[in-house]
């Protein structure tokens, strides 16, 4: 663990509404995103991808693209720097076990077989479709229904991926009510605003590159081992982000490809990645199949749960959508038993998409554990709060801290939820038929070990560093409030670094653990500038301070001040010339300690939703949600608020319209754009609210703050699923839920 310093300022910026500091850069254009980086006159890129999902490249004609007047290289297997395959760990954090342009062999369908270079980006997308190619396909297998190659992974990301206890058969079998259902859910595509963005340049040995990553220091990494560089020769620049959901966690090929590109024209390249691209290039969410069984008693009570969870992933990567996972902790049940099957598919690797494995397996639980409710007759909301774990059950610890009884009783008072009528199709406004459903939402409190720098300067700015990043999180204004705490200052005052590999090491953007494994950090290292600060004003004979111990001096207004005369005050401006250095400069860090061999951390929280139906335009919508959420302390609400707003609006998407659909006969994407593959937009999101049931966690770090944002996802589309069943007596178990799917269909048991 790292050292705790008593905190010694006034607090007022943390847990206050305060607007993103760099707001005004991005509503002004003043925000450099990956293509804008300061480079002159680079030369562009674009990518050819192939056309069959399996078999190798039998010829290439590149003349005619060569003779076109602009374009200047062209990459293929034939002549692209050599550069090894990686396998993925989590210091080098490659997607696919597959190096770009060094083989004939193609492995799915999109997959980069050259890159074009020209002096325009229209010259480059034109002598890419003069690029003839050839290819000998084999036989593909590109669905679930055809998949012949099934494995049973023994775990993911270091958890048991078959995890089971007591006698799950044997219970489900005896028990007095049964479930027994079957949930799919669509491949979806993550679908940033920005899409994918490198641009390389290579300067006496050394790379510099802007992307679009959520990983700078893993991009790096991968970076350096691809062209055996040290890594300190590797530099990596993305201080903005318009958007990633976990396509932009990793490493993909195309930032390798550009470096490629780069080092054999010397001269900096730019490479887009087009719309239809980012559906091949960045990963997906697998698509899942889920059979839920569930045994209980008939009050309700939990005795058996069976989850078997079917998803692809390719044959050059592995990638678990383990939709499992939430079964074995979050109800109390004695008995369960998870299954993840893997088809390995000649399709692209899927990746992490906003709370991965939770989103699908919510939807599946939450959907089975509303069907249990009606079998027994009871609430659905009964249900859930009789069942409520005190401890871990798949590892028997206790929580830190867990609020979600809060959540339920509080989410019910203000949705209204004893009004709501018991029997499905009971409920008519107008022409529309009226549900209401709920669900429950669940994400694990991750760390992991970070740095941060603080630096005082005579100017009186303050400046805090990490590697960290900011997908239009809040984390620019976060770690700014969390410093101005520790010194006393307004957060307008200080100055956030960040998405830049030469800064303070700080893990993926990703798994909802930014806030809490930067945060501590900056505030550490916010307090050690702090305390060099205070030894230098009570110890110089030329500061107001002197003499003074330490006790008795406080840090306000930007200032270190008397605490029992605050006329006696030196700024932190006056404190650096004193300290004749140039400035005060402080490294944090944090990192987890012992507590996850005593503690379980998870996030926890109640979606409530209302859904109407109108029979005779065959509409369905929402029209009203409400999510409450247990994060531990919220450093900001407004923007901890937009988070959770825009997670739910994410579980619309992924509950009524999402789909990526691919062509059966060769796995090409057909959805491959913004009009075929449909995502919530203004008319599609009705009033949502959010409710924090707010316990700072100082189990869990010294802030007191568990991540949020990817919690806001889980359990939406099977209070959506749930709704549209009240609504309606039409059980929908195959998402997304399209009015079709409701037409015709007549009422069905729950």
């Amino acid at each position: 663990m790292s050292t705790v310093i008593e905190a010694v300022a006034v607090s007022r910026a943390v847990g206050q509404p305060l607007d993103r500091i760099d707001g005004h850069a991005k509503v002004t254009g003043a925000a450099r995103y990956a293509a804008d980086a300061p480079i002159a006159a680079p030369l562009h890129a674009a990518i050819v991808q192939s056309t069959i999902p399996c078999g190798r490249i039998a010829a290439i004609d590149e003349s005619a693209a060569r003779n076109l007047a602009g374009v200047v290289e062209v990459l293929t297997y034939r002549n692209a720097p050599r550069v090894p395959v990686l396998s993925f760990d989590f210091t080098t954090p490659v997607t696919e076990e597959l190096a770009p342009l060094q083989s004939d062999a193609i492995a799915y369908d999109g997959q980069h077989v050259a890159v074009v270079i020209a002096e325009t980006f229209e010259a480059a997308r034109a002598g890419a479709t003069l690029l003839r190619i050839g290819y000998e396909r084999r036989e593909a297998e590109v669905s679930l229904d055809t998949a012949r190659t099934i494995e049973h992974p023994e775990q993911w990301f270091g958890d048991d991926a078959q995890p089971r206890r007591g006698d799950p058969e044997r219970a489900y079998n005896a028990a007095a009510v049964r479930v027994d259902a079957t949930y799919t859910t669509p491949e979806e595509t993550h679908n940033p605003l920005e899409p994918s963005v490198t641009v390389a340049e290579w300067r006496d040995g050394e790379l510099t590159v802007y992307d679009a990553t959520q990983w700078v220091r893993g991009t790096r990494a991968v970076l350096a081992k691809s062209f055996e560089l040290d890594e300190e020769k590797v530099r990596v620049i993305s201080p903005f982000l318009g958007g990633g959901f976990g396509c932009k966690g990793f490493f993909w090929p195309h930032p390798l490809i550009a470096a490629m590109a780069a080092k054999v024209t010397n001269r900096p390249v730019k490479l887009v990645l087009t719309r239809e691209q980012m559906f091949t290039s960045c990963g997906y969410r697998s698509e899942t199949r889920q059979r839920v069984r569930i045994g209980a008693s008939r009050e309700g009570r939990l005795q058996a749960i069976l989850h078997d969870v079917l998803a692809e992933s390719s044959r050059v990567g592995m990638f678990v959508e383990s939709a499992g996972a939430v079964t074995t902790m979050l109800y109390d049940v004695s008995n369960i038993a998870v299954t993840h099957r893997i088809a390995r598919l000649d399709v692209p690797t899927p990746t992490a998409m906003r709370a991965p494995g939770k989103a699908p397996g919510t939807y599946a639980l939450g959907s089975a554990l509303d069907e249990l409710a009606y079998a027994c007759g009871l609430d659905p909301l009964d249900v859930l709060r009789r069942n409520d774990a005190a401890v871990d059950r798949s590892s028997g610890l206790p929580f830190s801290s867990k609020q979600l009884l809060a959540c339920y009783e509080r989410g019910a008072e203000a949705f209204g939820w004893s009004a709501r009528p018991k029997a499905p199709r009971a409920w008519r406004e107008g022409g529309e038929l009226v549900g209401w459903g709920v669900a429950t939402a669940t994400y694990p409190a991750l760390r992991s070990p970070a740095q941060a720098r603080v630096t005082l300067s005579t100017d009186g700015l303050v400046d805090v560093a990490s590697a960290t990043h900011d997908l239009g999180t809040g984390m620019y204004t976060i770690l700014a409030q969390i410093a101005a705490d520790e010194l006393g200052v307004d957060p307008r005052a200080i100055r956030v670094r960040i998405g830049d590999s030469s800064f303070p090491v700080a893990p993926v953007a990703g798994g909802s653990m930014s806030s809490a494994s930067v945060g501590p950090a900056v505030q550490d290292a916010a307090r050690r500038a702090y305390h060099e600060a205070v030894a230098i004003a009570t110890s110089s004979g030329e500061s107001a301070l002197h003499g003074l111990p330490e006790r008795d001096v406080e840090a306000r207004d930007g200032a270190l001040r008397s605490k029992a005369d605050p006329s006696r005050a030196v700024t932190y401006a006056d404190l650096v010339r004193l300290g004749g250095s140039g400035a005060i400069e402080a490294l944090g860090s944090a990192a987890p300690g012992d507590e996850d061999e005593r503690l379980s951390f998870y996030s926890f929280g109640a979606q409530f939703v209302e859904v109407r139906f109108d029979e005779e335009l065959a509409r369905l919508r929402v029209s009203r949600a409400l999510g409450v959420f247990d994060c531990g302390r919220i450093l900001n609400p407004k923007t901890a608020r937009s988070q959770m707003i825009g997670g739910i609006v994410w579980g619309i998407g992924m509950a009524m319209l999402e789909e990526t659909v691919r062509d059966p006969r060769y796995g090409a994407v057909v959805t491959n754009n913004l009009a075929d593959y449909h995502v919530p937009v203004n008319a599609d999101v009705p009033d949502i609210d959010v409710l924090f049931v707010e316990e700072p966690d100082l189990a869990f770090n010294s802030l007191g703050a568990r991540g949020v944002g990817e919690i806001g996802i889980t359990g939406v589309a099977a209070a959506i699923a749930n709704a549209v069943y009240h609504a309606t007596g039409v059980r929908v178990r195959d998402l997304p839920i399209v009015p079709e799917k409701l037409l015709g269909a007549g009422p069905a048991a729950g």
